[in-house]
């Protein structure tokens, strides 16, 4: 029988783990496959792991694994997926925005043939203006400058076959986009739609701050058109500059110039201080990358692991 694997990253997920468990324990006894499911505690404070360990003691089912403390989630999703030994594994968050529900729609497209089936959210219900607006162009800058086609409006919900999984294995880079890396691997990849649900209970740890800097992770990690970017910028303004200094010499030979033009002078420094800060900036972004990818520090540690009842321990491969 196949063996698929649920990969349920959590961080401070207590009050929804139980209602979560419930609708995803019902999906997973209605499918034909041999079934499992590993919750990662990315290091939570607010009693997620005994409420994981205690899920774990009534449903054979359920292995966990507790993080050695928070390393984020596209850590915790990193060391999800690198215990997995099914034949597919699917990733959902535990907040149940991401319906349980969905899974047999997923599972159908793998069967047919597809090695990564990722949820496209056709609304998102529970979310402002702002947010959708800014989550909007997010995708839309993404798929402008990245070479990696990164679907639109599609989180970490989806499902990977082994070859995806262990395609995705081999990639260790410190700077993770799990969203940039499922699509990088390529292989047949197909969405299945979606209406995203609001949030269930407890509060969602995205503020924009940490929204802001995983866009600024993406748009890095796949992509130099903001080198480039500075590049022209820094020429363009050379060019003026250079334009403007013909027009003020010729200027000064033609009629003469007197101890005037200091507005403009200021002007022209503080505009080319801040393009050069900014160039400087985005330079300084890529060379932070490149400094974290080459102290090669594992990307997590394990404290605590819980094997499934239902299945033999197996052997993960830590990088």
């Amino acid at each position: 029988m196949p063996q698929l694997a649920i990969v349920v990253p959590a961080y401070n997920e207590a009050a929804v783990l139980e209602t979560f468990h419930r609708r995803l324990a019902a999906v997973l006894d209605a499918l034909p496959l041999a079934c499992r499911v590993l919750y990662v505690d990315d290091g939570s404070v607010d009693g997620t792991w005994e409420r994981v360990a205690s899920l774990a003691a009534r449903d054979p089912r359920c292995g966990a694994l507790k993080l050695s403390r928070n390393f984020g989630k596209e850590a915790a999703l990193t060391a999800g997926l690198d215990h997995v030994d099914a034949d597919a594994a699917v990733v959902i968050d535990a907040d149940l925005q991401d319906p349980p529900e969905l899974i047999p729609a997923l599972v159908e497209q793998w069967q047919a043939g597809y090695d990564v089936v990722y949820a496209t959210r056709s609304a998102r219900a529970g979310e402002g203006r702002f947010k959708r607006f800014t989550a909007a162009a997010f995708y839309r800058s993404m798929e402008k400058l990245s070479d990696t086609a990164v679907p639109r409006d599609t989180g970490d919900f989806r499902l990977l076959s082994r070859r995806a999984l262990d395609a995705l294995g081999q990639l260790r880079e410190r700077q993770r986009f799990m969203k940039g890396l499922f699509a990088w691997i390529g292989y047949r990849q197909t969405a299945v739609y979606y209406r995203r649900d609001p949030r269930q209970a407890g509060r969602t740890k995205w503020n924009y701050w940490r929204l802001g800097q995983l866009a600024v992770e993406g748009i890095t990690s796949f992509s130099t058109a903001p080198l480039r970017l500075a590049t022209w910028l820094g020429l363009a303004t050379a060019l003026l500059a250079f334009v403007y200094g013909l027009w003020v010499l010729g200027k000064a030979l033609l009629y003469g110039d007197p101890v005037r033009g200091y507005p403009s002078l200021m002007l022209a420094i503080l505009f080319l201080g801040g393009v050069q800060l900014l160039a400087l900036g985005v330079i300084g972004e890529y060379l932070g990358r490149n400094y974290a990818e080459s102290k090669r520090r594992p990307l997590y540690f394990v404290e605590e692991r819980l094997e499934p009842a239902s299945r033999p321990p197996h052997k993960a491969a830590l990088d």
